[in-house]
């Protein structure tokens, strides 16, 4: 395995942080303007919902299938080609004429923005150990950033032309990305000595072997389940009574959702403190609780905005303590150990946009908050178990 030694300059690490947020930003931009997008190509509520469980899909089955070439090849290469495939996909989206070109674009661009998690596990490479939490947390506020602000520039850019603005904006974007870092980062080789099936056979192969794995990856998926059942179907919910709002208010909901990036890097503090943990137990039950005013949203603006703020918050402590307890298991194995996680977390997402398409149509707003208050409990439950198998293992040594 060869390396570059490279020290993290900040201003590196606002890069990468930044080119990580528009990567997944691209996964997130139809989720203000389905309706819109709906009224366009005379499509159901849950036929739109097609489009974001496409992006899920497709950045998870990216997850598992590309994002562990980052033990394999150059990954400054690797990083700078993802990106333009990616690039490629929004260009697609905005020109496609029927709802079938839409998802082709929607599933390429999906695919290749698994670039995100090529650059987490290389900024945790390239920083010191005892900073590795901070970088990681500052790269992941970058991808929640990208994911609440995704919506905002949305609906902004769709108030200014079409709905189809908002993808010619973030191609230009993304191509800029891809040159800036072409530039600033270094070489970096980092070969596992596997075939590329034995590599993605070794992903599997961690988790028989690493429990932590597997219990932060079930974690992940039902956190992020959750992030996805509320933020799927808000701008149904905001574009009829009592609301009435038009895609650029809808997306402005993304704003108030963005305080939960301040959530990344404190809980990359905590890690590098030993204290990983006490962050997810806060994450999960912050992550419980953010339903009881959620409960209330169809009728009141200031429940809505601190069920909000809560849930992205406490998705953010759940998800940066998963990752930094995820990656220190096998340096040697980060971008496979990261890429089961993401994965799960990933599918997560997709089961949340799809069981929030379904009920939503089916069982209004109370069907969600209800599924909610379900998925959440249970994610409490599995770590309250785990954390109680752990004290008394620690007892017994």
């Amino acid at each position: 395995m060869t390396s570059a030694t490279h020290s993290l300059s900040r201003g590196l690490i606002l890069l990468m942080a930044t080119a990580t947020g528009l990567a997944v930003a691209s996964n997130y931009y139809a989720q203000p303007l389905l309706h819109s997008i709906a009224e366009h190509f005379g499509l159901t509520t849950a036929s739109a919902g097609a489009i974001v469980i496409a992006a899920q899909l497709s950045y998870g089955a990216g997850l598992l299938l590309l994002a562990p070439l980052g033990d394999l090849f150059e990954q400054r290469k690797l990083i700078v080609s993802m990106i333009a495939i990616s690039t490629l996909g929004l260009l697609i989206s905005a020109f496609s004429p029927n709802l079938a070109w839409l998802l082709i674009g929607t599933t390429l661009t999906g695919l290749f923005s698994v670039v995100a998690q090529v650059l987490v596990p290389m900024a945790a490479g390239l920083s010191e150990p005892s900073q590795r939490g901070r970088v990681v947390g500052t790269l992941m506020s970058g991808l929640l950033l990208g994911i609440l602000l995704a919506r905002t520039a949305a609906g902004f850019m769709a108030e200014l032309g079409s709905w189809r603005s908002i993808y010619l904006l973030a191609a230009a974007l993304m191509g800029l990305s891809a040159i800036a870092l072409f530039r600033a980062l270094p070489e970096r080789h980092q070969h596992a000595g596997l075939s590329y099936p034995a590599l993605l056979g070794s992903v599997f192969r961690l988790f028989v072997d690493e429990p932590i794995l597997r219990l932060r990856s079930l974690l992940g998926l039902l956190s992020f389940s959750l992030f996805a059942l509320f933020w799927t179907p808000l701008a149904f919910l905001l574009s009829v009574e009592p609301y009435h709002y038009s895609d650029a208010v809808i997306g402005l909901f993304g704003l108030a959702g963005a305080a939960g990036a301040l959530a990344a890097n404190w809980a990359g503090r905590l890690a590098d403190r030993g204290k990983g943990p006490l962050g997810t137990t806060v994450g999960l039950l912050a992550l419980l609780l953010s339903w009881v005013p959620l409960a209330y949203a169809q009728s009141s603006l200031a429940a809505l905005l601190i069920g909000v703020l809560l849930l992205d918050l406490a998705v953010q402590l759940v998800h940066v303590s998963n990752q930094n307890a995820v990656i220190v298991l096998r340096p040697e194995a980060r971008n496979r150990l990261n890429a089961g996680y993401i994965t799960c977390y990933f599918i997560g997402g997709a089961l949340g946009s799809l069981l929030g398409t379904q009920l939503f149509q089916r069982h209004g707003w109370d069907g969600i908050v209800i599924a909610g208050l379900s998925i959440g409990a249970l994610a409490l439950l599995v770590w309250g178990l785990a954390e109680r198998q752990r004290v008394l293992r620690l007892r017994t040594a």
